[in-house]
C-alpha cells in the first residue's frame, strides 16, 4: 500500500479537526498550530512528557515543536509543575500585587543586560504593542520600522510580516495606522537608513525580531541599528520573544553584546506558562508611569506563571541550560542536515542551533519542506519550520530522533525519485 504525499482531504481528518473547523475560524485559536498535513500530522495532542508528545489516538512523537517554542525545559518539567502547585495553594491573582511579582521583575533584570524595570503582560504580541505605545510616548513620535515577525498585533505595515514567514496584506488595519508602520528587511541597513532619512525626525522605534535562518548577520545588524537609532533619536526595541532564554539567558542583548532602549521576553522564560515582559531603561520605562501611556491589565501580575517564571530563571542559572541548548543542538541538527545531503533531499538547516530553521533549496520542488515533514510525523517526530531541542531532550532521545528522521529523508528521497513509499510498521 502507497501513501499519498499531497495535502489530505477534510475526510482525512479526525473528528477533533473537522469539529475545530466548525466552531473557530482556522480551526484554532493558534493560526499556526493547525493540522495541515493529515493523516501523518497530529490534529490534536492530549498530553505531553518530557520531550514526547501524544495525539488522540494514541501515537507518540518526539517533539521538536515544544508548542511553538515556549517549552524550553520539557513537558511536566518537574521543578516548574512544582512551583506552580506550590503557588496554587496561595492564590492565583488579588486586587493587589503579589511579591511575586516584585521578586520575578528584580530576577530578570538581573538576568538581562541593560534592563533597569520591567512589567508582565501575557502574550509576545501585547507586549510588543506595549513598548511601540511606551516609544511613542516617550519619543513624542509616531512612526515605526519594523523587521521580522513581531506578533499580530503588531503586522500593520503593507507588506510586512503578517504570520512567521508570511508577508502580505494587512486586513482590518485602518490606513492612517498602517501607514505609520514601516517594514524592513532583517539585515537590510540600506533600508533601515532610508526610511529614516524619508521620515526625519518622525521614527519612535526601531523594533526587530531575528531572522533563524540568517541570525549570524546579527553581528553586523544590531550594531548598525543601535547606531542609526542613536543618530536619529529613536528608541531600539528588541523582540526576544524566541531568542530570549534561548541563545543566551539575556537573548541576542547578550548574545551580540548589543543593548536595546525596550526589549520583550516570552516564550522562553516560564516553561509554557503564559507570560510575557516588556522591560527597558527606566528613563524609557517612565512613560508608561503616572501621568504617562496607560498599558494595564488585570492578568498581568497572575501568580501561577510568575511562580513558574522563577522556578524557570534558576533552572536556567543552575543547570546551564543554554549550553545543552546549544551543544545538543549543533550535534543533533548537524546529523539532521548531512543525512538530508546524504539522501538527495534538497532540505538545509540554517541559523544557531537553539533556534534553527528548515530551509528547501532554491531550486527544490515546490512542497519539498511539506513531504519531509509529513514523513517525520509518519515516522514519529513532530517538526515546524523553526524546531528547537529543549533540555528534556537527552541523548538517546535525540538519537532516535534522528534515526527515525533518516528513514524519513529515505522515504522523501524516493517520493523525488518517484518510487513509491510503502506503509509499514509506525517507527
Amino acid at each position: 500500500m502507497t501513501r499519498s504525499t499531497e495535502s489530505a482531504s477534510p475526510d482525512d481528518r479526525s473528528d477533533w479537526g473537522m469539529r475545530f473547523d466548525r466552531i473557530m475560524p482556522f480551526g484554532s485559536s493558534t493560526s499556526s498550530k493547525r493540522a495541515r498535513l493529515t493523516p501523518e500530522e497530529p490534529t490534536v495532542i492530549v498530553r505531553g512528557d518530557g520531550c514526547r508528545v501524544v495525539d488522540d489516538q494514541d501515537r507518540e512523537f518526539i517533539d521538536f515543536r515544544n508548542s511553538l517554542g515556549p517549552v524550553t525545559l520539557g513537558y511536566r518539567f518537574p521543578a516548574i509543575d512544582q512551583a506552580i502547585r506550590d503557588q496554587l495553594d496561595r492564590g492565583i491573582v488579588f486586587g493587589h500585587p503579589h511579591p511575586i511579582e516584585c521578586e520575578v521583575a528584580e530576577r530578570f533584570c538581573d538576568l538581562v543586560p541593560g534592563m533597569e524595570q520591567a512589567r508582565f503582560l501575557k502574550t509576545g504580541g501585547e507586549a510588543i504593542a506595549a513598548a511601540i505605545r511606551i516609544a511613542r510616548a516617550h519619543t513624542g513620535r509616531e512612526r515605526i520600522i519594523q523587521v521580522g515577525y513581531n506578533g499580530w498585533l503588531n503586522s500593520l505595515g503593507g507588506g510586512g510580516v503578517v504570520l512567521p514567514g508570511q508577508a502580505g496584506a494587512v486586513a482590518g488595519v485602518p490606513k492612517a495606522l498602517s501607514e505609520l508602520h514601516h517594514p524592513a528587511g532583517w539585515n537590510d541597513v540600506a533600508g533601515v537608513e532610508r526610511i529614516l532619512a524619508e521620515h526625519p525626525g518622525e521614527v519612535a522605534a526601531i523594533v526587530v525580531a531575528a531572522d533563524y535562518a540568517g541570525i549570524g548577520a546579527g553581528w553586523r545588524f544590531y550594531p548598525a541599528l543601535r547606531r542609526l537609532a542613536d543618530d536619529h533619536g529613536t528608541l531600539l526595541i528588541f523582540d526576544e520573544i524566541v531568542t530570549g532564554f534561548r541563545i543566551a539567558i539575556g537573548g541576542v542583548t547578550e548574545y551580540f553584546g548589543v543593548h536595546p532602549d525596550l526589549a520583550v521576553f516570552g516564550k522562553g522564560i516560564a516553561n509554557g506558562m503564559p507570560i510575557s515582559v516588556y522591560a527597558g531603561r527606566r528613563d524609557v520605562m517612565a512613560a508608561c508611569g503616572p501621568g504617562g501611556a496607560v498599558i494595564s491589565s488585570t492578568f498581568g501580575g497572575e501568580t501561577l506563571s510568575l511562580a513558574a517564571a522563577r522556578a524557570a530563571m534558576e533552572v536556567y542559572v543552575e543547570q546551564e541550560v543554554v549550553g545543552y541548548l546549544w551543544r545538543e543542538g549543533e550535534r543533533f541538527w548537524g546529523q539532521v542536515d548531512r543525512l538530508l545531503a546524504d539522501q538527495g533531499v534538497p532540505i538545509t538547516i540554517k541559523g544557531y542551533s537553539p533556534c534553527p530553521a528548515f530551509v528547501a533549496a532554491e531550486d527544490a520542488p515546490a512542497g519539498v519542506l511539506d513531504r519531509f515533514f509529513r514523513a517525520a510525523y509518519r515516522h514519529g517526530v513532530s517538526l515546524y519550520t523553526i524546531s528547537y531541542v529543549n533540555f528534556s531532550h537527552r541523548p538517546a532521545d535525540l538519537d532516535e530522533a534522528r534515526d527515525r528522521l533518516a528513514r524519513a529523508a529515505a522515504d522523501v528521497a524516493a517520493e523525488l525519485a518517484g518510487t513509491p513509499v510503502v506503509e509499514g510498521a509506525r517507527s
